[in-house]
């Protein structure tokens, strides 16, 4: 067993190996995953009005969100295939900054948590945006992909810390 400022992806020797879970107690787990677009105020406004050719931006990055989270298992190696129970992808959008906020929420009854597939989610929903925007806008940014908030596990609830300066 390894402790809390050890990696648990690394064996003693040092290799990379995916974490036993067998002996977990399966529970109902969550996480929250966020990300920002940085992009312009008419930008935002021609996301809002459905007005750019590829289509309706928000529909497309949800879509995207969710397929990712499903598919987090074949992008980051280490992570088990879960049968999550629930992907949630929600947008708030604010024309003044020109910023998208994007909200991934991720739920499984399983052995182990879903922090990665909320994260996958955010992150691929972020990107289909700024496929989605690049002819407007090719200098759009994402920013501050980060886990807000997770539940179930040993280690049991965790939340960001709202005025928390990360480096």
């Amino acid at each position: 067993m390894t402790d809390s400022k050890s990696f648990t992806h690394v064996d003693a020797q040092g290799a990379a190996h995916m974490v036993d879970i067998s002996g977990k107690v399966p529970g109902q787990r969550q996480a929250i995953a966020v990300a920002t677009v940085q992009t312009r105020s008419d930008v935002i406004q021609l996301i809002e009005e459905n007005g750019l050719k590829k289509g309706d931006v928000l529909a497309v990055a949800r879509v995207a969100g969710i397929m990712a989270a499903k598919r987090t298992s074949d992008l980051i190696p280490l992570c088990h295939p879960l049968a999550l129970t629930r992907v949630s992808v929600s947008f708030q959008l604010d024309r003044e900054n020109g910023q998208i906020e994007i909200t991934a929420s991720c739920a499984v009854q399983g052995q182990t948590g879903v922090e990665m597939e909320a994260l996958t989610a955010a992150s691929v929903a972020a990107l289909t945006i700024h496929d989605m925007c690049k002819a407007v806008d090719p200098s759009l940014q994402i920013n501050g992909i980060q886990l807000q908030e997770k539940t179930g596990g040993k280690r049991g609830h965790w939340q960001r810390e709202q005025n928390h300066a990360d480096s």
